[in-house]
Protein backbone atom coordinates (compact mmCIF):
# COMPACT_ATOMS: atom_id res chain seq x y z
CA UNK A 1 0.00 0.00 0.00
CA UNK A 2 2.90 2.36 0.82
CA UNK A 3 4.54 1.51 -3.25
CA UNK A 4 0.87 2.71 -4.41
CA UNK A 5 0.17 5.15 -2.33
CA UNK A 6 3.66 6.76 -2.76
CA UNK A 7 3.16 6.38 -7.06
CA UNK A 8 -0.20 7.73 -6.84
CA UNK A 9 1.20 11.15 -4.98
CA UNK A 10 3.94 11.58 -6.69
CA UNK A 11 2.23 11.36 -9.69
CA UNK A 12 -0.39 14.26 -8.80
CA UNK A 13 2.58 15.86 -7.99
CA UNK A 14 4.42 16.27 -10.85
CA UNK A 15 1.23 16.47 -13.22
CA UNK A 16 2.80 18.37 -16.10
CA UNK A 17 5.15 15.78 -16.61
CA UNK A 18 2.80 12.93 -15.80
CA UNK A 19 0.41 14.44 -18.42
CA UNK A 20 3.72 15.00 -21.31
CA UNK A 21 4.37 11.59 -21.07
CA UNK A 22 0.89 10.20 -21.44
CA UNK A 23 0.21 12.32 -23.72
CA UNK A 24 3.37 11.22 -25.92
CA UNK A 25 2.91 7.54 -25.47
CA UNK A 26 -0.78 8.08 -26.29
CA UNK A 27 -0.10 9.91 -29.66
CA UNK A 28 2.02 6.77 -30.48
CA UNK A 29 -0.49 4.26 -29.77
CA UNK A 30 -3.17 6.18 -31.49
CA UNK A 31 -1.32 6.13 -34.45
CA UNK A 32 -0.92 2.45 -33.97
CA UNK A 33 -4.63 2.20 -33.40
CA UNK A 34 -5.59 4.35 -36.52
CA UNK A 35 -3.22 2.69 -38.76
CA UNK A 36 -4.44 -0.88 -38.37
CA UNK A 37 -8.45 0.02 -38.28
CA UNK A 38 -7.53 2.02 -41.90
CA UNK A 39 -5.71 -1.45 -43.06
CA UNK A 40 -8.74 -3.22 -41.70
CA UNK A 41 -11.11 -0.96 -43.75
CA UNK A 42 -9.47 -1.57 -46.58
CA UNK A 43 -9.15 -5.35 -46.53
CA UNK A 44 -12.75 -5.52 -45.44
CA UNK A 45 -13.60 -3.02 -49.59
CA UNK A 46 -11.25 -5.64 -51.08
CA UNK A 47 -13.93 -8.55 -49.16
CA UNK A 48 -16.57 -6.61 -50.56
CA UNK A 49 -15.17 -6.37 -53.73
CA UNK A 50 -14.32 -10.09 -54.15
CA UNK A 51 -16.68 -12.15 -51.56
CA UNK A 52 -19.50 -12.12 -55.14
CA UNK A 53 -16.82 -13.91 -56.71
CA UNK A 54 -14.75 -16.14 -54.01
CA UNK A 55 -17.17 -17.17 -51.16
CA UNK A 56 -15.27 -14.80 -49.09
CA UNK A 57 -11.84 -16.44 -50.06
CA UNK A 58 -13.12 -20.28 -50.20
CA UNK A 59 -14.09 -20.63 -54.05
CA UNK A 60 -12.20 -21.60 -56.67
CA UNK A 61 -12.86 -21.70 -60.40
CA UNK A 62 -11.33 -25.16 -62.54
CA UNK A 63 -10.61 -24.87 -66.49
CA UNK A 64 -9.02 -27.15 -69.10
CA UNK A 65 -7.82 -23.72 -71.01
CA UNK A 66 -6.37 -24.11 -74.69
CA UNK A 67 -3.13 -22.90 -75.90
CA UNK A 68 -3.08 -21.46 -79.46
CA UNK A 69 -0.02 -22.42 -81.09
CA UNK A 70 2.18 -20.10 -83.49
CA UNK A 71 0.09 -22.13 -86.33
CA UNK A 72 -3.00 -21.01 -85.23
CA UNK A 73 -4.25 -24.57 -83.61
CA UNK A 74 -4.42 -25.65 -80.54
CA UNK A 75 -0.99 -27.56 -78.94
CA UNK A 76 1.54 -26.78 -75.91
CA UNK A 77 -0.78 -29.83 -74.60
CA UNK A 78 -0.33 -33.49 -73.34
CA UNK A 79 -3.59 -34.41 -75.32
CA UNK A 80 -4.42 -38.21 -75.18
CA UNK A 81 -5.94 -39.39 -79.01
CA UNK A 82 -9.31 -39.61 -77.31
CA UNK A 83 -9.16 -35.96 -75.84
CA UNK A 84 -7.85 -34.69 -79.22
CA UNK A 85 -10.72 -36.11 -81.42
CA UNK A 86 -13.09 -34.79 -78.66
CA UNK A 87 -11.03 -31.50 -79.44
CA UNK A 88 -11.64 -32.09 -83.23
CA UNK A 89 -15.22 -32.84 -82.87
CA UNK A 90 -15.95 -29.41 -80.01
CA UNK A 91 -13.92 -27.20 -81.89
CA UNK A 92 -13.30 -28.31 -85.24
CA UNK A 93 -14.26 -25.86 -88.46
CA UNK A 94 -16.48 -28.55 -89.08
CA UNK A 95 -18.77 -27.38 -86.77
CA UNK A 96 -19.34 -24.18 -89.10
CA UNK A 97 -19.09 -26.66 -92.34
CA UNK A 98 -21.90 -25.00 -94.67
CA UNK A 99 -21.90 -27.26 -97.62
CA UNK A 100 -24.81 -29.16 -96.74
CA UNK A 101 -27.25 -26.00 -95.81
CA UNK A 102 -29.09 -26.41 -98.17
CA UNK A 103 -30.60 -26.21 -101.85
CA UNK A 104 -29.45 -23.03 -104.17
CA UNK A 105 -31.98 -20.14 -103.34
CA UNK A 106 -33.53 -21.76 -99.93
CA UNK A 107 -33.49 -19.91 -96.81
CA UNK A 108 -31.46 -21.65 -94.14
CA UNK A 109 -30.79 -21.09 -90.24
CA UNK A 110 -28.26 -23.58 -88.30
CA UNK A 111 -26.98 -23.35 -84.87
CA UNK A 112 -23.57 -24.24 -83.65
CA UNK A 113 -22.31 -24.62 -80.14
CA UNK A 114 -18.52 -24.25 -80.93
CA UNK A 115 -16.24 -24.35 -77.22
CA UNK A 116 -12.91 -22.30 -78.59
CA UNK A 117 -11.08 -21.53 -75.25
CA UNK A 118 -11.66 -24.35 -72.60
CA UNK A 119 -11.05 -28.08 -73.28
CA UNK A 120 -14.03 -30.34 -72.04
CA UNK A 121 -14.14 -33.02 -69.75
CA UNK A 122 -16.17 -36.15 -68.02
CA UNK A 123 -18.57 -34.97 -66.15
CA UNK A 124 -17.68 -37.71 -63.65
CA UNK A 125 -14.42 -35.38 -62.65
CA UNK A 126 -16.23 -33.16 -60.68
CA UNK A 127 -17.12 -35.91 -58.10
CA UNK A 128 -13.32 -36.97 -58.19
CA UNK A 129 -12.59 -33.16 -57.14
CA UNK A 130 -14.97 -33.01 -54.68
CA UNK A 131 -13.51 -35.85 -52.87
CA UNK A 132 -10.08 -34.22 -52.50
CA UNK A 133 -9.51 -33.18 -49.05
CA UNK A 134 -10.10 -29.85 -48.07
CA UNK A 135 -12.82 -29.66 -50.60
CA UNK A 136 -16.41 -28.81 -49.44
CA UNK A 137 -18.61 -29.08 -52.59
CA UNK A 138 -18.00 -28.76 -56.00
CA UNK A 139 -20.35 -27.95 -59.39
CA UNK A 140 -19.77 -28.70 -62.92
CA UNK A 141 -20.71 -26.22 -65.95
CA UNK A 142 -20.45 -26.01 -69.67
CA UNK A 143 -19.89 -22.21 -71.05
CA UNK A 144 -20.63 -22.45 -74.99
CA UNK A 145 -20.73 -20.38 -77.80
CA UNK A 146 -23.93 -20.54 -80.11
CA UNK A 147 -23.20 -19.52 -83.55
CA UNK A 148 -26.28 -18.91 -85.48
CA UNK A 149 -25.66 -18.74 -89.03
CA UNK A 150 -28.66 -17.65 -91.28
CA UNK A 151 -28.89 -17.04 -95.00
CA UNK A 152 -29.87 -17.92 -98.46
CA UNK A 153 -27.88 -20.60 -100.20
CA UNK A 154 -25.97 -19.27 -103.58
CA UNK A 155 -26.09 -21.12 -106.59
CA UNK A 156 -23.30 -23.39 -106.61
CA UNK A 157 -23.22 -24.24 -103.11
CA UNK A 158 -20.75 -22.97 -100.73
CA UNK A 159 -17.62 -22.81 -101.32
CA UNK A 160 -14.98 -22.63 -99.09
CA UNK A 161 -11.75 -20.46 -100.08
CA UNK A 162 -8.87 -22.27 -100.20
CA UNK A 163 -6.35 -22.05 -97.67
CA UNK A 164 -3.37 -19.53 -98.40
CA UNK A 165 -5.65 -17.73 -100.96
CA UNK A 166 -6.58 -14.07 -101.17
CA UNK A 167 -10.33 -13.05 -100.21
CA UNK A 168 -10.90 -10.56 -103.20
CA UNK A 169 -13.46 -8.39 -104.30
CA UNK A 170 -16.28 -10.59 -106.54
CA UNK A 171 -15.93 -9.49 -109.88
CA UNK A 172 -19.38 -8.95 -112.20
CA UNK A 173 -21.49 -11.98 -112.13
CA UNK A 174 -19.95 -13.15 -109.32
CA UNK A 175 -21.65 -15.23 -106.79
CA UNK A 176 -22.01 -13.39 -103.22
CA UNK A 177 -22.05 -16.07 -100.53
CA UNK A 178 -23.11 -13.46 -97.63
CA UNK A 179 -24.06 -15.04 -94.55
CA UNK A 180 -25.92 -13.96 -90.65
CA UNK A 181 -23.62 -14.88 -87.98
CA UNK A 182 -25.45 -14.32 -84.79
CA UNK A 183 -22.92 -15.18 -81.57
CA UNK A 184 -24.41 -15.61 -78.52
CA UNK A 185 -22.69 -17.44 -75.17
CA UNK A 186 -24.29 -19.87 -72.82
CA UNK A 187 -23.50 -21.29 -69.69
CA UNK A 188 -25.15 -24.22 -68.47
CA UNK A 189 -25.44 -24.29 -64.79
CA UNK A 190 -26.63 -27.33 -62.16
CA UNK A 191 -29.59 -25.51 -60.33
CA UNK A 192 -29.49 -28.28 -57.45
CA UNK A 193 -25.62 -26.56 -56.66
CA UNK A 194 -27.10 -22.89 -56.80
CA UNK A 195 -24.76 -21.51 -54.50
CA UNK A 196 -22.22 -22.86 -56.77
CA UNK A 197 -22.79 -22.09 -60.06
CA UNK A 198 -21.61 -19.40 -62.47
CA UNK A 199 -24.77 -17.47 -61.52
CA UNK A 200 -25.99 -17.56 -58.42
CA UNK A 201 -29.54 -16.44 -56.74
CA UNK A 202 -28.07 -13.24 -55.32
CA UNK A 203 -27.10 -12.07 -58.79
CA UNK A 204 -30.92 -12.24 -59.80
CA UNK A 205 -32.12 -8.56 -60.29
CA UNK A 206 -35.51 -9.42 -61.86
CA UNK A 207 -37.71 -12.54 -61.70
CA UNK A 208 -36.65 -15.60 -60.36
CA UNK A 209 -33.22 -18.32 -60.63
CA UNK A 210 -33.66 -21.86 -62.46
CA UNK A 211 -35.59 -24.26 -60.79
CA UNK A 212 -34.21 -27.78 -60.73
CA UNK A 213 -35.81 -30.54 -63.10
CA UNK A 214 -36.08 -30.86 -67.20
CA UNK A 215 -38.17 -27.16 -67.55
CA UNK A 216 -36.87 -24.90 -70.29
CA UNK A 217 -36.10 -22.47 -68.43
CA UNK A 218 -33.03 -19.46 -68.71
CA UNK A 219 -31.56 -16.46 -66.90
CA UNK A 220 -29.91 -13.86 -68.94
CA UNK A 221 -27.67 -11.52 -68.35
CA UNK A 222 -28.99 -8.04 -67.97
CA UNK A 223 -26.62 -6.45 -70.20
CA UNK A 224 -27.66 -8.59 -72.98
CA UNK A 225 -31.17 -8.31 -72.30
CA UNK A 226 -30.99 -4.56 -72.62
CA UNK A 227 -29.06 -4.88 -76.08
CA UNK A 228 -31.75 -7.16 -77.15
CA UNK A 229 -34.79 -5.63 -75.12
CA UNK A 230 -35.62 -9.11 -73.31
CA UNK A 231 -37.92 -8.77 -70.11
CA UNK A 232 -38.72 -11.95 -68.21
CA UNK A 233 -41.57 -13.82 -69.38
CA UNK A 234 -39.91 -13.63 -72.98
CA UNK A 235 -38.30 -16.30 -74.79
CA UNK A 236 -34.61 -17.09 -76.51
CA UNK A 237 -33.77 -19.50 -78.70
CA UNK A 238 -31.10 -22.23 -78.45
CA UNK A 239 -30.49 -24.28 -81.63
CA UNK A 240 -34.27 -24.89 -82.69
CA UNK A 241 -35.55 -25.11 -78.74
CA UNK A 242 -37.02 -22.12 -76.75
CA UNK A 243 -36.27 -21.40 -73.19
CA UNK A 244 -38.63 -19.32 -71.56
CA UNK A 245 -36.33 -16.33 -69.57
CA UNK A 246 -37.38 -16.28 -65.83
CA UNK A 247 -35.30 -14.27 -64.35
CA UNK A 248 -31.75 -11.32 -64.99
CA UNK A 249 -29.11 -11.60 -63.77
CA UNK A 250 -26.24 -8.90 -63.10
CA UNK A 251 -22.79 -10.64 -62.80
CA UNK A 252 -20.66 -9.55 -59.93
CA UNK A 253 -17.53 -6.49 -61.31
CA UNK A 254 -14.51 -9.21 -62.37
CA UNK A 255 -16.87 -11.95 -62.33
CA UNK A 256 -17.30 -14.34 -66.06
CA UNK A 257 -20.41 -13.65 -67.51
CA UNK A 258 -22.40 -15.23 -70.52
CA UNK A 259 -24.98 -13.96 -72.35
CA UNK A 260 -27.51 -16.92 -71.35
CA UNK A 261 -27.30 -19.60 -68.58
CA UNK A 262 -29.93 -22.89 -68.93
CA UNK A 263 -30.00 -26.17 -66.89
CA UNK A 264 -26.99 -28.21 -67.78
CA UNK A 265 -28.41 -31.06 -68.54
CA UNK A 266 -30.53 -29.28 -70.62
CA UNK A 267 -27.81 -27.44 -72.78
CA UNK A 268 -25.12 -30.90 -72.76
CA UNK A 269 -27.99 -32.42 -74.57
CA UNK A 270 -29.12 -29.75 -77.38
CA UNK A 271 -24.84 -29.00 -77.80
CA UNK A 272 -24.41 -33.06 -78.31
CA UNK A 273 -21.99 -32.70 -75.03
CA UNK A 274 -24.04 -35.22 -72.60
CA UNK A 275 -22.17 -36.23 -69.86
CA UNK A 276 -19.23 -33.45 -70.35
CA UNK A 277 -18.36 -30.25 -68.56
CA UNK A 278 -15.63 -27.48 -69.35
CA UNK A 279 -15.68 -26.16 -65.69
CA UNK A 280 -15.87 -26.88 -62.22
CA UNK A 281 -16.75 -24.40 -59.47
CA UNK A 282 -15.01 -26.20 -56.30
CA UNK A 283 -15.60 -24.30 -52.76
CA UNK A 284 -12.96 -25.17 -49.91
CA UNK A 285 -13.00 -25.98 -46.03
CA UNK A 286 -11.96 -22.78 -45.34
CA UNK A 287 -9.67 -20.24 -47.03
CA UNK A 288 -6.64 -21.52 -45.03
CA UNK A 289 -7.17 -24.86 -47.44
CA UNK A 290 -7.26 -22.87 -50.69
CA UNK A 291 -3.62 -23.58 -51.71
CA UNK A 292 -3.40 -27.10 -50.56
CA UNK A 293 -6.51 -27.71 -52.42
CA UNK A 294 -5.75 -26.09 -56.09
CA UNK A 295 -2.64 -27.83 -56.00
CA UNK A 296 -4.39 -31.62 -55.10
CA UNK A 297 -6.98 -30.28 -58.46
CA UNK A 298 -4.01 -30.01 -60.24
CA UNK A 299 -2.49 -32.70 -59.90
CA UNK A 300 -6.07 -34.56 -60.11
CA UNK A 301 -7.33 -33.14 -63.40
CA UNK A 302 -4.46 -33.11 -66.27
CA UNK A 303 -3.67 -29.91 -67.63
CA UNK A 304 -5.52 -27.93 -64.92
CA UNK A 305 -5.88 -24.26 -64.47
CA UNK A 306 -7.19 -22.91 -60.80
CA UNK A 307 -8.14 -19.54 -60.62
CA UNK A 308 -8.43 -18.36 -56.93
CA UNK A 309 -9.28 -15.32 -54.68
CA UNK A 310 -5.49 -14.36 -54.75
CA UNK A 311 -5.86 -14.45 -58.78
CA UNK A 312 -9.22 -12.52 -58.68
CA UNK A 313 -7.63 -9.50 -56.71
CA UNK A 314 -4.59 -9.60 -58.72
CA UNK A 315 -7.28 -8.11 -61.55
CA UNK A 316 -8.89 -5.61 -59.19
CA UNK A 317 -7.38 -2.02 -59.86
CA UNK A 318 -8.10 1.50 -59.14
CA UNK A 319 -7.53 4.04 -55.88
CA UNK A 320 -8.37 0.92 -53.81
CA UNK A 321 -5.43 -0.77 -54.76
CA UNK A 322 -3.54 1.82 -54.76
CA UNK A 323 -4.81 2.76 -51.30
CA UNK A 324 -3.58 -1.02 -49.55
CA UNK A 325 -0.76 -0.80 -51.60
CA UNK A 326 0.46 2.63 -49.70
CA UNK A 327 -0.95 1.16 -46.74
CA UNK A 328 0.97 -1.87 -46.86
CA UNK A 329 4.57 0.39 -47.83
CA UNK A 330 4.35 3.25 -45.07
CA UNK A 331 1.67 1.67 -42.91
CA UNK A 332 4.08 -0.59 -41.29
CA UNK A 333 6.67 2.17 -41.20
CA UNK A 334 4.65 5.22 -39.30
CA UNK A 335 3.57 2.43 -36.64
CA UNK A 336 7.21 1.69 -35.86
CA UNK A 337 8.12 4.85 -36.22
CA UNK A 338 5.70 6.48 -33.82
CA UNK A 339 6.29 3.75 -31.61
CA UNK A 340 10.22 4.50 -31.25
CA UNK A 341 9.20 7.93 -30.79
CA UNK A 342 7.16 7.35 -27.90
CA UNK A 343 9.61 5.12 -26.11
CA UNK A 344 12.28 7.81 -26.20
CA UNK A 345 10.09 10.63 -25.34
CA UNK A 346 9.01 8.62 -22.21
CA UNK A 347 12.71 7.34 -21.66
CA UNK A 348 13.28 10.58 -21.45
CA UNK A 349 10.81 12.03 -19.46
CA UNK A 350 11.59 9.59 -16.87
CA UNK A 351 15.15 9.81 -17.20
CA UNK A 352 14.49 13.98 -17.08
CA UNK A 353 12.40 13.03 -13.95
CA UNK A 354 14.95 11.12 -11.77
CA UNK A 355 17.86 13.92 -12.18
CA UNK A 356 15.17 16.56 -10.88
CA UNK A 357 14.63 13.87 -8.08
CA UNK A 358 18.21 13.07 -6.85
CA UNK A 359 17.21 14.65 -2.93
CA UNK A 360 14.19 12.69 -3.20
CA UNK A 361 15.51 9.44 -4.18
CA UNK A 362 18.69 10.14 -2.28
CA UNK A 363 17.04 10.81 1.36
CA UNK A 364 14.91 7.16 0.42
CA UNK A 365 18.45 5.41 -0.05
CA UNK A 366 19.74 6.75 2.93
CA UNK A 367 16.79 6.21 5.41
CA UNK A 368 17.71 2.61 4.64
CA UNK A 369 15.84 1.63 0.84
CA UNK A 370 17.40 -0.86 -0.95
CA UNK A 371 18.03 -0.38 -4.55
CA UNK A 372 15.32 -2.74 -6.04
CA UNK A 373 12.69 -0.82 -4.29
CA UNK A 374 13.83 2.36 -5.78
CA UNK A 375 13.92 0.90 -9.17
CA UNK A 376 10.26 -0.57 -8.52
CA UNK A 377 9.22 2.85 -7.17
CA UNK A 378 10.29 4.46 -10.45
CA UNK A 379 9.38 1.63 -12.73
CA UNK A 380 5.81 2.04 -11.18
CA UNK A 381 5.53 5.63 -11.65
CA UNK A 382 6.27 5.15 -14.76
CA UNK A 383 4.56 2.13 -15.89
CA UNK A 384 1.54 3.68 -14.62
CA UNK A 385 2.21 6.44 -16.93
CA UNK A 386 2.19 4.10 -19.86
CA UNK A 387 -1.27 2.98 -18.94
CA UNK A 388 -2.39 6.20 -18.76
CA UNK A 389 -1.52 6.84 -21.88
CA UNK A 390 -2.58 3.62 -23.65
CA UNK A 391 -5.84 4.45 -22.70
CA UNK A 392 -5.36 7.81 -24.10
CA UNK A 393 -4.45 6.23 -27.18
CA UNK A 394 -6.77 4.33 -27.35
CA UNK A 395 -9.44 6.76 -27.35
CA UNK A 396 -7.80 8.66 -30.02
CA UNK A 397 -7.38 5.83 -32.02
CA UNK A 398 -10.98 5.01 -31.79
CA UNK A 399 -11.56 8.74 -32.57
CA UNK A 400 -9.49 8.77 -35.72
CA UNK A 401 -11.06 5.51 -36.71
CA UNK A 402 -14.45 6.74 -36.12
CA UNK A 403 -13.88 10.17 -38.38
CA UNK A 404 -12.80 8.23 -40.98
CA UNK A 405 -15.74 6.34 -41.44
CA UNK A 406 -17.83 9.24 -40.77
CA UNK A 407 -15.77 11.17 -43.70
CA UNK A 408 -17.59 8.67 -46.27
CA UNK A 409 -14.45 8.27 -48.34
CA UNK A 410 -15.08 6.60 -51.43
CA UNK A 411 -12.65 4.40 -53.09
CA UNK A 412 -13.02 3.07 -57.00
CA UNK A 413 -12.27 -0.46 -57.49
CA UNK A 414 -11.94 -1.63 -60.94
CA UNK A 415 -11.37 -4.40 -63.98
CA UNK A 416 -9.55 -2.81 -66.91
CA UNK A 417 -10.35 -4.39 -70.57
CA UNK A 418 -7.53 -7.24 -70.85
CA UNK A 419 -5.20 -6.75 -73.57
CA UNK A 420 -6.30 -9.69 -76.51
CA UNK A 421 -10.00 -9.80 -76.17
CA UNK A 422 -12.59 -8.18 -77.71
CA UNK A 423 -14.45 -5.23 -76.55
CA UNK A 424 -18.16 -5.82 -76.74
CA UNK A 425 -18.60 -2.25 -75.12
CA UNK A 426 -21.42 -0.89 -72.58
CA UNK A 427 -25.12 -2.07 -72.88
CA UNK A 428 -28.03 0.49 -72.88
CA UNK A 429 -27.92 2.29 -69.66
CA UNK A 430 -24.44 2.50 -69.11
CA UNK A 431 -23.57 -1.35 -68.54
CA UNK A 432 -20.65 -3.08 -67.78
CA UNK A 433 -18.48 -3.46 -70.77
CA UNK A 434 -17.70 -7.24 -71.59
CA UNK A 435 -14.67 -8.49 -72.37
CA UNK A 436 -14.45 -12.03 -73.48
CA UNK A 437 -12.47 -14.54 -75.32
CA UNK A 438 -13.04 -16.65 -78.71
CA UNK A 439 -16.72 -15.77 -79.96
CA UNK A 440 -17.16 -13.91 -76.70
CA UNK A 441 -16.85 -16.91 -74.23
CA UNK A 442 -15.17 -17.22 -70.78
CA UNK A 443 -16.55 -13.21 -70.97
CA UNK A 444 -15.09 -11.19 -67.92
CA UNK A 445 -17.06 -7.96 -67.16
CA UNK A 446 -14.78 -4.81 -66.51
CA UNK A 447 -16.06 -1.50 -65.95
CA UNK A 448 -15.87 -0.19 -62.24
CA UNK A 449 -17.43 0.13 -58.52
CA UNK A 450 -17.50 2.32 -55.77
CA UNK A 451 -16.81 1.13 -51.71
CA UNK A 452 -17.37 3.76 -48.77
CA UNK A 453 -13.95 3.28 -46.36
CA UNK A 454 -14.30 2.20 -43.02
CA UNK A 455 -12.21 1.83 -40.25
CA UNK A 456 -13.48 -1.09 -38.14
CA UNK A 457 -11.51 -1.06 -34.92
CA UNK A 458 -11.54 -4.38 -32.50
CA UNK A 459 -11.22 -4.61 -28.87
CA UNK A 460 -8.05 -7.19 -29.26
CA UNK A 461 -6.51 -4.03 -31.01
CA UNK A 462 -7.60 -1.76 -28.58
CA UNK A 463 -5.75 -3.91 -25.96
CA UNK A 464 -2.48 -4.37 -27.51
CA UNK A 465 -2.29 -1.04 -28.63
CA UNK A 466 -2.81 -0.35 -24.55
CA UNK A 467 -0.09 -2.83 -24.04
CA UNK A 468 2.29 -1.51 -26.49
CA UNK A 469 2.37 1.95 -23.93
CA UNK A 470 2.38 -0.34 -20.88
CA UNK A 471 5.81 -1.79 -22.31
CA UNK A 472 6.86 1.74 -23.34
CA UNK A 473 6.05 2.98 -19.74
CA UNK A 474 8.01 -0.44 -18.40
CA UNK A 475 11.19 0.25 -20.47
CA UNK A 476 11.16 3.93 -19.51
CA UNK A 477 11.09 3.24 -16.02
CA UNK A 478 13.56 0.31 -16.58
CA UNK A 479 15.54 3.07 -17.68
CA UNK A 480 14.88 5.79 -15.06
CA UNK A 481 15.00 3.30 -12.06
CA UNK A 482 18.67 2.16 -13.24
CA UNK A 483 19.59 5.19 -13.45
CA UNK A 484 18.18 6.59 -9.84
CA UNK A 485 19.45 2.91 -8.27
CA UNK A 486 23.21 5.03 -8.70
CA UNK A 487 22.79 7.46 -6.60
CA UNK A 488 24.50 7.55 -3.74
CA UNK A 489 22.77 9.04 -0.27
CA UNK A 490 26.21 11.64 -0.63
CA UNK A 491 24.62 13.26 -3.77
CA UNK A 492 20.78 13.78 -1.85
CA UNK A 493 23.27 15.38 1.35
CA UNK A 494 25.23 17.55 -0.91
CA UNK A 495 22.14 18.90 -2.61
CA UNK A 496 20.40 20.05 0.66
CA UNK A 497 21.40 23.39 2.23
Amino acid sequence: MVFLSYAWSELRRRRGRTFLTAIGLGVGVGLVVAVNALSAGLDEAQDQVLEPLTGVGTDMTVTRPLTRSEGGGFGGQNLSPKEREQLRDEAGPGRLDLAGAGKPGETFTRTNFVSAAQLSFDADEVGRLAALDGVADAAGSLTLNALTVSGTVPEGGFQPPQPGSPQAAPGPGAQRQSIDLDAMSVTGVDASKASLAPVTPSQISDGRYLSEGSAREAVVNVAYARQHSIAVGDSVKLGSKAFEVVGLAQAPLGGTASDVYVELGRLQAISGRKGRVNQVQVRATDADAVPAVAKAIEGTLENASVTTAADLAQRIGGSLVDAKKLSAKLGTALTIVALVAAFLIAALLTLSSVTKRVRELGTLKALGWPQRLVVRQVTGESVAQGLLGGLLGAAIGVGAAALVGAMGITLEASVAAADGPRNQGAGPGGGPVIMGGPFGQGQVTSGSTDVVLGAPVDLTLLLIAIGLAVLGGLLAGGAGGLRAARLRPADALRSIG
